[in-house]
């Protein structure tokens, strides 16, 4: 297990460019599925769960052919769907919570898919139903062996279907449009996921010669067609890095650029770190945050205190409310954070409370902070990562604390961030891996 050795308590400064957008990259990569043709991807991030999906999709038969940094062609011309049923699909599509996208795709093209049921973070049950009921109203049956933990999802015939999602749910909306683009005649996907990378999906499907409209809505309509092609993808700078390095300036009072930030691509993100005070400028399509010796949360216009929570897209992202947490350690005064889509994400608030940070957890959805307003600093101390975005908050937390800090188990964050230590030495940060 490696961990990370930090001396915090430095300012930092430069230039930062977030890597490719982890969660597009899981979608995008899945939907090579859909066409036997060459498919180019950029901009994909090299990072620990991208790379366990890229080799899955080799040892399922897809050719891949690396062209540079993150840059990728793949051609899936001869799936072999027998490795399905193996030892070592089934171990490494277990260890993957993004390999449940594949099954949209495989089961388009080829009437079938298995899949063992994903892994992923420990931070909540997060259901599967929305995928299968979805694949169920366009035709497909499924059985589920309980003692394996597996699933098997097989159609002779997907048919267009209207569909009310119960919830937005990201993945369950991106695995019914590629399965339902190549299915035969309408679907009418309601309560679909709208967010920035779903509608990326939904591009690069036209681009291949699907018929998608209502992208950016949340009223999808997919009219089916026989056959997809090949075509060239860029995926957008990753908004939770971007986020990341907005908190991080923050907490440690550095003036940071971050570069080609997609920013209209960025919703509400921006508006939320204003919330606790914090200066962002945009300059082009780069953010500028200025060094700032204290920075105070709003109130609401009753005076109330101020609630920040996580909603679907256009909402506020909850894979940022663990950084919007941690900033607000340091802000002056108040805020509730209110996670309320998963139910395990708060719990590594104990951590910060150890590091001398002012947290009340009310339950496992909602936490009240009373900012420090830097007039305690955070102690540092050592931890370890739970899980990918509670492990960059405390790694933005020890970079703040002034003194030695340790995070254990930093193979989470690597599943997350390209490269990190490299990038934040390039800034100043003082951090070190140690194997």
């Amino acid at each position: 297990m490696a961990s990370f050795k930090i001396k915090g308590g430095k300012k930092l400064a430069g230039e930062i460019t977030p890597q490719g957008a982890k969660n597009e990259a899981l979608q995008i990569l899945s939907a090579v599925l859909l066409s036997s043709e060459k498919i180019t991807i950029s901009n994909i991030p090299d990072i620990i769960d991208v790379n366990k999906l890229i080799e899955i999709l080799g040892d399922l038969g897809v050719k891949i052919e690396k062209l540079g940094k993150g840059s990728f062609n793949f051609q899936a011309d001869e799936i072999n769907l027998e490795h399905l049923y193996s030892d070592d699909f089934r171990e490494k599509g277990g260890r993957l919570r993004g390999s449940i996208m594949i099954v949209g795709p495989l089961l388009a093209r080829f009437g079938q898919a298995a899949i063992p049921r994903p892994g992923g973070d420990k931070i909540g049950r997060r259901r599967l139903d929305t995928h299968f009921l979805g694949f169920e109203k366009l035709g497909a049956t499924f059985n589920y062996d309980d003692k394996n933990g597996f699933f098997e999802i097989k159609a002779k015939e997907l048919n267009g279907a209207y569909m009310l999602l119960e919830e937005a749910s990201v993945t369950g909306t991106a695995n019914i449009v590629m399965a339902a683009c190549l299915a035969k005649g309408k679907t009418t996907l309601y309560n679909a996921a709208c967010e920035p990378y779903l509608q990326q999906l939904c591009k690069m499907i036209n681009r291949m010669g699907g018929n998608i409209s209502g992208i950016g809505s949340n009223l999808l309509i997919i009219e089916g067609v026989t056959k997809l092609g090949g075509c060239e993808h860029s995926v957008l700078p990753d908004m939770i890095e971007i986020g990341s390095w907005i908190g991080l300036a923050a907490m440690t009072q550095s003036e940071l650029t971050i570069k080609n930030v997609a920013y209209d691509e960025l919703g509400v993100i921006p508006g939320t770190f204003k919330k606790l005070g914090i200066q962002l400028e945009r300059r082009g399509d780069d953010i500028y945050v200025p060094a700032q010796d204290s920075y105070e949360i709003e109130s609401f216009i009753d005076g109330s205190i101020m609630t920040i929570s996580d909603a679907p897209w256009p909402g506020f992202t909850p894979d940022l409310l663990s950084i919007i947490l941690v900033v607000a350690t340091q802000a002056r005064g108040s805020v509730l954070i209110h996670q309320k889509m998963f139910e395990s994400r708060l719990f590594f608030t104990d951590k910060l409370i150890d590091m001398g940070a002012q947290i009340i957890l009310c339950d496992p959805h909602r936490a009240t902070v009373i900012g420090l307003n830097r007039q305690s600093a955070l102690k540092p101390t050592v931890m370890t990562s739970p899980d990918i975005r509670a492990g960059i908050s405390l790694l933005i937390a020890a970079l703040s604390a002034d003194g030695e800090s340790t995070i254990h188990n930093i193979e989470q964050i690597d599943r997350g961030y390209e490269d990190i230590e490299a990038r934040l030495k390039a800034i100043g940060a003082d951090i070190t891996r140690i194997n």
